[in-house]
């Protein structure tokens, strides 16, 4: 944990009232499970503006664009809502009727999609036509018994109506004029899109309770998608021996030990966001976003490779964060005898300040260990959940305290005069001093905690309040 995240709280504090105010803070409470939504795919060959489109309906921008094809790869859900109603937009990857390689995974994650919506949006560029790609699409979606709405994409202005009319022969019926890029026509087509939508999805999927959200990191090509395709059971993500194939977070429905869970796989991180550029700092981007959105985070590490400085990076941004944090060796069948051992060293040496997190060795080629992630992810989460009584933590300080008082400073020492933890989600530890306390001070009384409390798989944050010095009056 970096000196930096022990600060978050600290600040000075006059009166001890205010142990009162930190004494009444309680562990939040999880979310309600969200109604089941009716789901529209967008579907089109590449580079017809379908992402574009996509950010017009939801009024925000979410989805990844840019000027070069292919940008977006696999299939990404994103909440909408128009009208009062609420509905799930499925952004997919351009669609090739021959597509090979990387780009028939792609095609095969729009196919996936069509059979798995309720409703599907064919997006056409109005300014090329209906080309032999929306043709066979067209057949695709005929046979699909799924309502079809097919958008002509890029009329920005009256002069492009006229084009419109050819889209007539994809027997999909009529077609729609909209721009993406500008807006128009985007209020009808989302009126359209309600009336075409059921009001409850055809399947359903969920569990009893609100799924605990799991965020997949990791540098790239790691092997993040594999492992979820592995939890799944299917191809929900792309996977490509071409590092970066995954741009945008993917959500996903995962069933790992009798339990359902929400799994996120995101975009491997080369960069830092501010330096990152293009795609990949869009991606960067929703990565961050995902981190923060999720309650534990799975960084996956190369076991066959040196932990490289991106590791450590992403394992930072989760710390700061301030998400729970198990950490997945993969590749595990190509760790021999030696790397183990070179491995171990590795560990000790670049991971001393997260020896707190949860381990386990897994293979996504082979299925190795996976279903030991779901122990893990709960230990973690118990510990990011749990909550110690104010007198309980304040007679563990005393004692510590009295055995271990704080460096002087100044010439002077320090006092803690009580602690208490003001909140959950991480577990934060604020202590009133009559002084600073020292970085090193704070990590030795955060192992401590740890050696008593446990808090396995969480971070900790210990922040203190600084007593302000009453000035004297003058007699």
């Amino acid at each position: 944990m970096t000196d930096e995240s022990l600060e978050g709280l600290d600040g000075t504090w006059s009166d001890e009232s205010e142990w009162a105010e930190f004494d009444e803070a309680a562990a939040e409470g999880d979310e309600a499970p969200p109604k089941p939504q009716p789901v529209l795919a967008v579907v089109g060959r590449p580079n017809v503006g379908k992402s574009t489109l996509v950010n017009r309906l939801l009024g925000r921008r979410e989805a990844v664009v840019q000027d070069t094809p292919g940008v977006t790869r696999d299939r990404v859900a994103y909440d909408a809502l128009w009208n009062g109603r609420r509905f799930t937009v499925v952004d997919t990857g351009g669609w090739e009727p021959d597509a090979k390689g990387l780009q028939s995974a792609v095609a095969a994650q729009a196919e996936m999609a069509m059979h798995t919506a309720d409703a599907i949006v064919l997006v056409v560029d109005a300014k090329v036509g209906a080309t032999a790609t929306e043709e066979a699409v067209a057949r695709v979606l005929r046979r699909s018994k799924r309502p079809v709405i097919v958008v002509a994409n890029k009329v920005d202005d009256e002069r492009g109506v006229a084009d419109v009319h050819s889209l007539w022969s994809l027997g999909l019926g009529e077609p729609m004029p909209v721009s993406g890029l500008h807006g128009r026509g985007s209020g009808d087509l989302l009126d359209k899109v309600l009336e075409a939508l059921p009001e409850t999805p055809r399947e359903v999927f969920g569990a009893t309770g609100g799924p605990r959200r799991v965020a997949l990191v990791g540098k790239p090509n790691v092997g993040k998608s594999s492992l979820l395709n592995k939890l799944t059971g299917e191809d929900r993500s792309v996977v490509h021996d071409v590092a970066g194939t995954t741009v945008d977070p993917v959500d996903s429905l995962v069933e790992l030990d009798g339990q359902v869970w929400r799994f996120v796989d995101t975009a491997g991180l080369r960069k830092r966001v501010k330096t990152a550029s293009g795609t990949e700092y869009y991606a960067s981007l929703r990565t961050k976003a995902a981190i923060e959105a999720a309650e534990v985070a799975i960084v996956l590490v190369d076991g066959s490779e040196p932990i490289s400085e991106q590791d450590l990076r992403v394992i930072t941004m989760v710390v700061e964060s301030g998400r729970a944090l198990v950490l997945a060796y993969n590749k595990w069948d190509k760790v021999d005898e030696d790397r183990r051992h070179q491995l171990e060293k590795e560990i000790d040496r670049e991971l001393v300040r997260v020896r707190w997190a949860e381990r386990v060795n897994v293979s996504a080629l082979t299925g190795r260990s996976v279903a030991k992630l779901a122990p893990q992810l709960r230990t973690a989460l118990d510990s990011w959940d749990t909550r110690i009584s104010t007198g309980r933590l304040n007679g563990w300080l005393n004692e510590l305290v009295a055995a271990y008082p704080p460096p002087a400073r100044g010439g002077r020492q320090p006092k803690i005069m009580f602690a208490t933890q003001a909140q959950t989600r991480p577990p934060t530890i604020v202590l009133f001093t009559t002084g600073f306390l020292e970085a090193g001070y704070r990590r030795f009384l955060e192992r401590k905690f740890r050696e008593t409390f446990g808090f396995v798989g969480s971070p900790v944050r210990i922040s203190v309040r600084v007593r302000e010095r009453k000035a004297k009056g003058k007699r």
